[in-house]
């Protein structure tokens, strides 16, 4: 349809269908280029749009990490594993807010589901091995205050 027939109103409905926005994507490429209001805001049209997908909020609780809101990540992280409790990632992320605040129990507990079901690809080694070194150093930890 030519710009003349859409501003005289000529055929508006023919060949024009409504497209959905794709949310999520739009609210990672946001948080890959540093716009974490903005993706948060795309995060959160997505979950509108689909409330059972946990890969939105653990995304914004990501987000909530990286702008310093440990509160909110560590409620969108419990969210997420609510809903699916093997995302290993929401189990990790989880782990180590969780080991800031002071809590190494449940820090451990993470820890240990994330290494139970690790992900796979091309950063996943760096992430096992963090986890791997951070319960043995809470293990290590536990340990020497029994004995």
């Amino acid at each position: 349809m030519s710009i003349w027939q859409r501003l005289l109103g000529r055929d508006s409905a023919d060949g024009l269908t409504p497209q959905r926005l794709d949310y999520l994507n739009e609210g990672l490429a946001l948080e890959r280029q540093g716009d974490y209001d903005a993706a948060l805001t795309s995060y959160r049209l997505a979950y509108r749009d689909n409330p059972a997908d946990p890969r939105i909020l653990l995304n914004m609780a990501i987000v909530f990490t990286k702008t310093n809101q440990p509160d909110e990540a560590v409620k969108h992280y419990r969210r997420a594993l609510e809903m699916d409790d093997s995302l290993s990632g929401a189990h990790y992320g989880l782990a180590f807010l969780l080991l800031k605040r002071g809590d190494p129990e449940d820090a451990r507990h993470h820890l240990r589901e994330f290494l139970a079901r690790p992900p796979r690809g091309t950063d996943a080694e760096r992430w096992i091995r963090h986890a791997e070194s951070a319960l043995r150093e809470l293990d290590g930890t536990t340990s020497a205050e029994t004995t």
